[in-house]
């Protein structure tokens, strides 16, 4: 694995899909993840294809998702869903479960956790309070967080 590619580290696009794949699972048998699980439709097909998409530019590899035709920011895309610390802990809990279940590598899921965790609570709009110079912000979670590259780079 290159220092600076998790996309590679995780598999490639099979990785990637597989960690979706898990992570949905997940969240579909985990009574703590019911409260994330009701903000998604019954069929999960379109939001698979989403979070690949996404995730497959954020960790390196191809930029699927902003190449699509209608590519929201993260924060845009969550904004008409109560999300607080219950809800990202719970979004959490089942990418931790199937960074576990596929991720050998304890440096690579260390990093990706961090960068998931920046993510999820930047996507909180309940019980957060945020200055206004930030709301402005494009990044993917209203701040400029690195993403998993670039905090692989640093270790």
């Amino acid at each position: 694995m290159k220092a600076s590619d998790p996309y590679e580290g995780l598999g490639g696009e099979a990785g990637v899909r597989a960690l979706v794949e898990r992570f949905y699972d997940t969240m579909d048998r985990l009574p703590e993840a019911r409260s994330i699980r009701a903000m998604h439709a019954e069929d999960l097909a379109f939001m698979h294809q989403a979070l690949f998409d996404f995730l497959s530019g954020w960790l390196g590899g191809p930029p699927l998702y902003y190449e699509r035709q209608d590519p929201k920011c993260m924060h845009e895309a969550h904004f008409s869903y109560r999300i607080g610390e219950e809800e990202r802990d719970a979004w959490m809990l089942c990418m931790d479960l199937a960074l576990a279940d596929l991720t050998p590598d304890a440096k690579l899921r260390s990093v990706l956790h961090e960068a998931f965790f920046r993510m999820a609570d930047g996507l909180r709009n309940e019980g957060k309070a945020r200055p206004a110079e930030e709301m402005g912000k494009t990044g993917i979670s209203g701040t400029d967080d690195p993403r998993p590259t670039d905090m692989l780079r640093d270790h």
